[in-house]
């Protein structure tokens, strides 16, 4: 049977249907991958190295044949991993794809071709995947941001929203951080900034949305910890309509305290370290002095009006801000609630 040699297109509508083989070394694949993409590397990431090198300095004809010894004694196991992979599937469709279209997919495509399995490669490998994950953040996309203060509990909101059947995007869930100082999650790393630019596209890529059932996102900065949002969707989202849930300071302060203040001691005293430079030094000093006494709303005050100030700049900088930004009036931090006076402020605005 013929190996087949699919197109970006035809790859996106089939890979729901068929299991997808990353044959790049385990690096590449760790770094970032086509979501939902399997392992199956050809060489580790040390004989990468060396089939590299004998490619650059002596010849293409010396690299195939170093690529050959590692290649010939792993032939049996990649062949069983991947029957093993479909066992009890009557389809023995695979799609195999490396970086760019290259002898590492023609190599292991011929194998498995030569196994029994029906294959196809994707022209232009992950490189052409890359491509368009790029053309997604590109298009023109509907979006409504939810804006407030520090704990305003938009996460909640976005939570809520996402529960009515509305179109959600969670920025900070993709990024695994939740966006301040004080958003590292314990235990869990946040993705390569190329992994997180994949996942983020498909989250695009998925959505039906429409001017009248827009995606709705959480207002952020470019940078969410070590991730930066793409410069083309980030433009994309700073000219989008923002919807400010106004919560009484005293009401945040309360919502922020419980939900940071579980955190471990050492962690938010390394987090006031990091911004004390903007923080200032008296203020630094204070709030950490604050956490040390387990005065957590004391800290927090100061922590809050600190961000409430640079939330405030950022605000401002956006374009034509008057007709951009809705203020929403709530007196309490509640998903629900302030999730419904959202929706009748949308459809009364909508409506004027």
């Amino acid at each position: 049977m013929a190996i087949q040699k699919i197109n970006i297109s035809d790859f996106l509508t089939q890979r729901a249907e068929v299991p997808v083989f990353d044959v790049r070394s385990p690096g590449e694949y760790t770094h970032a991958h086509i979501p939902g993409a399997l392992s199956l590397p050809l060489f580790t990431d040390e004989e990468r190295k060396v089939v590299g090198t004998a490619y650059k300095q002596q010849s293409r004809e010396v690299a195939v044949k170093v690529g050959l010894d590692y290649f010939g004694v792993k032939m049996r196991r990649m062949v069983e991993e991947v029957e093993e992979l479909l066992k009890g599937r009557n389809d023995k469709r695979i799609i195999v794809h490396c970086w760019r279209g290259g002898m590492r997919s023609a190599g292991v495509a011929w194998l498995l071709d030569l196994y029994g399995f029906n294959v196809s490669t994707l022209v232009g490998g992950y490189k052409s995947y890359r491509k368009w994950v790029h053309r997604q953040f590109e298009q023109d996309h509907p979006i409504h941001i939810i804006g407030g203060y520090t704990g305003s509990g938009k996460t909640p909101v976005l939570n809520e929203l996402a529960q009515k059947g509305h179109i959600v995007i969670d920025l900070e869930d993709l990024a695994k951080h939740k966006g301040s100082a004080f958003g590292a999650i314990a235990g869990v790393p946040q993705p390569k900034q190329e992994m997180f630019e994949n996942l983020l596209a498909e989250e695009l890529a998925q959505t039906k949305a429409t001017t009248d059932n827009p995606i709705w996102m959480e207002d952020e900065s470019q940078r969410i910890g070590n991730i930066n949002i793409p410069p083309a969707f980030w433009k994309t989202m700073r000219n989008s309509p923002v919807y400010f849930l106004d919560i009484p300071f005293e009401e945040r302060l309360k919502h922020i305290a419980a939900e940071y203040g579980q955190l471990d001691k050492e962690q938010l005293l390394g987090a006031v370290s990091r911004i004390q430079k903007r923080l200032g030094g008296l203020e630094t000093k204070t709030t950490q002095q604050c956490l040390e006494d387990n005065d957590i709303t004391g800290a927090f005050r100061i922590l809050l009006k600190y961000y409430d100030k640079h939330y405030k700049k950022a605000l401002e900088k956006r374009n034509n801000p008057d007709v951009e930004i809705g203020q929403i009036q709530s007196n309490e931090v509640n998903a629900e609630l302030n999730t419904n006076i959202l929706l009748r402020w949308k459809e009364l605005s909508k409506s004027d």
